[in-house]
């Protein structure tokens, strides 16, 4: 049994079902580590089926490719003095597990299946996986290690019975996705694992944007007595090596860097920016195209585009009618140029007259209301969708979270687009990402620095322009006071009578809450875009469309 160790942990970006990629990006790791003198390497959760891969685990073919992979890899550790920790799917008789293979020299030496499987309202495991029994530490260049795959760990079962068994080092494969504090979320856990097992543990998570989640990175390594080790980066990729000694108290980190975590106020935008070119790189485009109206969402969404992309990639349009101001079109100008994208004008006053010209003897002697109003949304989102399908760029959409809970926006029209970096933040959070953005500019973001959102923008009265002297407070209460009701109403599922209770107006809080019940079928049509809270609509708040419950408390 040595008494060093040199463990590399590949915090890599893999593509969900990119078998073969996925598989080169494991070779390259497998050659940097033993180039490294690692002993051992690890790779994050499924790391060749991409985590997490859905109902493919139900395509016979894909799970034997996915296996096949795995044996390739394998057989890559020949003549190689580093041995492999890949998690993977695996079957045996009792069913398809979520697992982990243990292999050196080319020869696989061991298996152990995850035991605590997650279900909850964004992985379903049970749908696909059989669990495993409790695993028993395996022997790796002679050192009892125990491998819990991730949810083990948010069970004491798991890494007691590990710790028991004699495991002296704990190495935790993970796909956890970030929202708002998850990395303090997570380090607490394994902090009270560590306490608890009275055993070092190493957290490898994965990096990367995966349609709606976003995959922060941030893998990290915890001695007993609360001592942080290591720390790789967030929200980018890595390749972490640390070296590990035992000793009579145990095994405790010789050599490890400790990267300091994003902070609160920048991680949102980082995981705004890897999901948006994740989700556009991963699907093919290479370019992004979106209306830009002058006011605060489309700046904040074409600032995220530049740093995601570079100005070159990203295509901005003022699509005016006769109601859009002169201070939209100067204030979207003044951005796009800061931004240094290419920007047109396509006006929409023909095309729009036309339509109501022609919809006129269905119309009658009806009111002008919202139908003429969302003719216009509609058209622009006709003029946006035909540049996409012609110049082969993504449409992305800019609707934040405030709107899209009381339905705020027009379905065919304004929501149209591929993909939407502000879907679930709210409208102050907007406000606030922006006055951040102008004096920050993170190092992997391709933006200029400086203001790139010009004051005006972030000071004007939000308005849609759909008529003469149109504003949002027109039709909603002031941002501050609604959001803080369906923080309360959405983010924490208060009663109306709770609600009520912090200070609202009770008539207030049940129209705000009709308008979030209505407006659940425009949700489900909705553009995806990154999960920043643990009440994302869709993945995280999946009500009924048709839903016959009101809440009648009073407070």
């Amino acid at each position: 049994m040595t008494d060093r160790l040199r463990i590399a942990l590949a915090q890599l970006n893999p593509k969900v079902g990119a078998l073969a990629a996925n598989l080169d990006l494991a070779r390259k790791a497998l050659a940097d580590a033993e180039a490294a003198g690692a002993d051992i390497v690890m790779f994050s959760e499924l790391f060749l089926t991409g985590y997490f891969p859905d109902d493919l685990l139900f395509k016979p073919q894909f799970v034997a490719d996915a296996i096949a992979a795995a044996h390739e890899l394998v057989a890559a550790t020949a003549g190689l003095s580093v041995a492999l920790i890949l998690p993977t799917i695996w079957q045996d008789k009792t069913g398809l597990h979520n697992a982990v293979i243990v292999a050196d020299n080319g020869v696989i030496t061991a298996t152990r299946l995850k035991r605590e499987l997650v279900n909850d309202d964004i992985f379903y495991e049970k749908r696909y996986f059989v669990a495993g029994p409790l695993p028993d530490p395996v022997l790796i260049k002679g050192v009892p290690i125990g491998i819990p795959i991730c949810e083990d760990i948010w069970h004491t079962s798991v890494c007691e019975h590990l710790a028991m068994r004699g495991a002296e080092i704990m190495l935790c494969p993970n796909g956890s996705p970030y929202w708002t504090d998850k990395q303090h979320v997570r380090k607490n856990l394994v902090r009270a694992r560590v306490a608890e097992d009275d055993v070092p543990m190493l957290y490898l998570n994965q990096v990367g944007g995966q349609d709606e989640l976003v995959f922060d990175g941030a893998s990290f390594g915890m001695e007993p007595g609360n001592k942080l080790v290591f720390q790789g980066k967030s929200f980018q990729t890595d390749f972490i090596v640390t070296d590990w000694v035992a000793g009579e108290n145990g095994w405790t980190c010789a050599q490890g860097e400790v990267i300091e975590l994003t902070s609160t106020d920048e991680a949102p935008w980082l995981a705004c920016v890897l999901g948006l070119r994740d989700y556009v790189h991963k699907n093919g485009f290479k370019q992004v195209v979106l209306g830009l109206s002058g006011g605060i969402d489309s700046a904040v969404v074409a600032a995220m585009a530049v740093d995601a992309f570079g100005a070159d990639n990203v295509h901005c349009i003022m699509l005016p009618y006769r109601y859009t101001s002169e201070a939209s079109l100067t204030d979207a100008k003044d951005c796009a140029q800061r931004l240094g994208v290419r920007y047109d004008v396509v006006a929409i006053g023909d095309p729009v007259d036309d339509a109501l010209h022609e919809l006129a003897p269905i119309f009658g002697n009806r009111p002008v209301d919202l139908a003429e109003e969302n003719i216009q949304s509609r058209m622009r989102g006709v003029v946006l969708m035909a540049v996409s399908n012609k110049l082969g760029s993504m449409l992305l959409t800019t609707g934040n979270k405030s709107e899209m809970a009381v339905g705020y926006a027009t379905i065919y029209g304004d929501m149209n687009g591929g993909y939407n970096p502000l879907k679930d933040m709210f409208k102050m959070e907007v406000y606030r990402l922006a006055a951040w953005r102008n004096s920050h500019r993170p190092g992997d973001c391709l933006g200029p620095t400086g203001e790139v959102i010009p004051q005006p923008i972030i000071e004007k009265a939000p308005s849609a322009e759909l008529r003469p002297d149109q504003k949002d407070q027109d039709s909603l209460p002031p941002y501050p006071v609604l959001d803080a009701i369906l923080y309360s109403m959405v983010e924490e599922e208060l009663s109306i009578g709770q609600i009520v209770a912090k200070g609202f107006d009770l008539a207030l809080v049940q129209r705000i809450e009709k308008l979030v019940n209505i407006a659940e079928y425009k949700r489900r049509q909705s553009a995806p875009g990154p999960k920043l809270t643990r009440k994302a609509f869709g993945l995280g708040r999946k009500y009924p469309i048709t839903n016959g419950y009101r809440d009648v408390t009073k407070g």
